[in-house]
């Protein structure tokens, strides 16, 4: 069964809008791109997946635009080519490599996860709220960013119940943000 893992930039107040945090850099590019490329395959809520369309698909030039910087390429072109799942009941279509999943969502997550594969990834604010609610989020990743945003939406806002997590990864980067990797307490390795 392949694991679902939930990765956000997140405020040290909680803020998890992608403006609130550090702007990127080569470091933390790197670390994205190596995510992007253990993933099987992305999941996305319809905001997300239109808004790392809008700044990470390939232009139908097949060149990236002017103000993408060289060590940003390799992050660009991990997502670009990544294969996509879109959670969505106001789309009608998706492409950028993308499906559409409709209906239940713990039942079309359920069977991306049976798939085979090695891990799922997913990013956004209001899908991993209710995948959380469901418990099908098997590992969450933050990359605290040290800001304090004082506005903006927050991590997991309007969670049921309260997720215990255990630690199972931890690193620092120079800019002084900390990714941390935590398994629900009591989950297998």
């Amino acid at each position: 069964m392949r694991t679902l893992r939930y990765s956000i930039n997140v405020t040290l107040d909680g803020c998890c809008h992608h403006e609130a945090g550090l702007p990127p850099d080569e470091e933390s590019m790197r670390y994205w791109t190596a995510e992007m490329e253990r993933a099987d395959a992305l999941l996305f809520g319809r905001v997300t997946y239109e808004m790392m369309q809008s700044a990470w698909r390939r232009p139908a030039t097949g060149t990236w635009p002017d103000w993408m910087r060289d060590w940003e390429t390799p992050f660009a072109e991990a997502i670009d080519g990544a294969k996509k799942h879109v959670a969505s009941s106001t789309l009608d279509e998706v492409d950028w490599n993308a499906e559409l999943v409709r209906g239940d969502i713990g039942t079309a997550v359920r069977r991306l996860k049976e798939e085979p594969g090695e891990a799922l990834w997913v990013g956004g604010v209001a899908l991993p709220l209710a995948l959380a609610d469901l418990g099908l989020i098997d590992e969450y990743e933050f990359v605290v960013q040290p800001v304090l945003a004082g506005h903006g939406p927050t991590l997991l806002a309007g969670l049921r119940e309260r997720i215990q997590l255990e630690l199972v990864h931890r690193q620092e980067f120079r800019s002084g943000a900390v990714a941390l990797r935590f398994r629900p307490a009591g989950a297998a390795a």
